[in-house]
């Protein structure tokens, strides 16, 4: 299983990038927010492209945003090995995928915690990961949502049953208390329980048990 260290619930983010550099994490998970999709808004391009000042982690972009297109040009140019979208977005689906694989990036499809799994079942071929949210999108420190485990193995089934190589995510609310219910998928993102720990590497490796 790898790790993605999400610093969205940061107060001092250089520091924290820092820190997690010298870690073996996997990837930074960076969450990008419009306002428009989700309530919140995150900085701008200009502030996330300092990122590679603090780190040389690949990058794990999720982008809860309306309007994905115009923002790949610019995160494309940064360490970025996935960027995730959601399905119920205005910019069509397959030009994203197509955009990012263009790119040489992998691409992700989000599952909302009210979706049914299955909305990605016609694209499972094309992308290379499936972002299930275990929170709703847009706020840190949420508690993971059970029916989350249901949709793992629906789609771990599916994935198995087309004889894919497409990975699964699972992002929010995960902690030593649940991890070991995640053993079987391939990502797991965490923020809090990482980065409010007084020793990142030890909570990194827990995680990993």
């Amino acid at each position: 299983m790898k790790i993605s260290a999400s610093f969205l619930g940061s107060s001092n983010i250089p520091l924290t990038l820092t820190k997690l550099n010298i870690t073996d994490v996997d990837y930074i998970h960076v969450d990008v927010m419009d306002g428009k999709y989700v309530l919140n808004k995150t900085f701008t391009f200009s502030q996330f492209k300092e990122i590679p000042l603090y780190t040389r982690k690949r990058l794990d972009i999720h982008l809860m945003v309306l309007n994905p297109l115009k923002l790949i040009d610019d995160y494309a140019n940064l360490n970025v090995e996935f960027i995730s979208v959601h399905l119920n977005i205005l910019d069509d689906i397959d030009e994203v995928i197509k955009k990012c694989h263009d790119y040489g990036i992998k691409i992700g499809l989000a599952v909302n915690p009210s979706d049914d799994v299955r909305i990605v079942y016609p694209y499972l071929d094309k992308i290379d990961l499936v972002l299930l949210m275990s929170v709703n999108p847009g706020l840190p420190g949420q508690e993971f949502i059970k029916t989350t485990l249901t949709k793992i193995n629906t789609l771990k089934d599916e994935i198995k049953r087309r004889k894919l190589e497409t990975l699964i995510s699972v992002d929010g609310g995960i902690n030593f208390s649940n991890h070991k219910l995640l053993k079987d998928v391939d990502i797991i993102v965490s923020g809090s329980t990482i980065i409010k720990s007084s020793d990142y590497q030890e909570a990194i490796t827990k995680l990993r048990q």
